[in-house]
């Protein structure tokens, strides 16, 4: 059916995916600027990213559950399976949605220890995702970290068929 997609090619459709992110937040932090009257109080800074969290939990665990893709792994032709081959479940969707976090986390809290601040903020964030990306140098089937703890598996689809002139 298939066979492993290049690192690069998981990471660029990790950019595009990013992008979708911010589009899938737009409606629900709409909603929460208005409720909450766009205040920026440490409460509500936090219940913002409460509902950035969930909002996107929710959109990729349906999506990968669902039909194993979301709509920037549909373009790069990428599936997300179980290790055994078979639909991934609810259950392992979870999973690997909070281990995903850990491509950033690691760096979050070391900016939060040090106190670190915009761009070394973001400094620390692209070398834990530099870090993280280098764990799947040390799986024979280039797979990334949090995938083999979650049990599963970034397959490459064959491209299209081409349709035949009539």
């Amino acid at each position: 059916m298939s066979n492993n997609p290049t690192i690069k090619r998981r990471l660029i459709s990790m950019v595009y995916e990013s992008l979708l992110g911010f589009a899938v937040l737009f409606l629900p932090f709409l909603v929460f600027e208005f409720v909450t009257r766009a205040s920026h109080t440490p409460l509500v800074e936090h219940m913002r990213q409460a509902l950035a969290f969930v909002v996107l939990g929710c959109y990729f665990i349906h999506q990968w559950s669902r039909d194993g893709q979301t709509l920037a792994m549909k373009t790069w032709r990428m599936k997300l399976l179980c290790k055994n081959g078979n639909a991934v479940s609810t259950r392992a969707a979870a999973l690997r949605y909070l281990l995903s976090w850990m491509w950033i986390l690691p760096a979050l809290i070391v900016a939060l220890v040090l106190d670190l601040h915009r761009w070394q903020a973001l400094g620390a964030i692209f070398a834990g995702i530099l870090l993280w990306s280098l764990t799947a140098f040390f799986d024979k089937d280039r797979q990334f970290l949090h995938d083999k703890l979650a049990g599963t598996r970034m397959v490459q689809l064959p491209p299209p068929e081409k349709k035949k002139k009539v």
